[in-house]
């Protein structure tokens, strides 16, 4: 082995992601730590999320649970995960989306950077209409 750690993942990737995750704002999890509190210790605290994704430790926490209202009546549960895993999911979806965006077919729409459902349905009425 000629790594210090079982996982290769740079600190730039960690840092990356934390800009990512800062831009996009954000409530706090269910620790209570918001991105202003989290940037009180942003050294320490990007490092133990490279130590622990580099050294496969990393264990998720629990996330919050808020309910939101639908416009028909009721309410819909949203999960709020924490500042520190919202950076680790996005280290692990910069690394994976390059590699799995390869694999799909143009015309798979679901979940996909810059494709949405109203993607789809403008090129089924498209094929629709140039098929007639």
């Amino acid at each position: 082995m000629n790594q210090s750690k079982p996982f290769a993942l740079s600190r730039h990737a960690v840092w990356s992601a934390y800009k990512k995750v800062k831009a996009n704002k954000g409530s706090a999890g269910i620790d209570g730590q918001s991105i202003e509190e989290f940037d009180r210790n942003l050294v320490g605290n990007l490092y133990k999320i490279w130590n622990r994704m580099a050294s496969g430790s990393y264990m998720p926490p629990a996330v919050r649970r808020v309910d939101i209202p639908k416009a028909t009546g009721g309410t819909r549960p949203l999960g709020i995960p924490t500042v520190s895993d919202r950076i680790a999911q996005m280290v692990v979806k910069d690394m994976l989306e390059p590699i799995l965006e390869a694999l799909f077919h143009n015309d798979s729409y679901g979940y996909r950077p810059h494709k949405s459902a109203h993607d789809a349905l403008r090129m089924a009425r498209h094929r629709c209409v140039v098929a007639h």
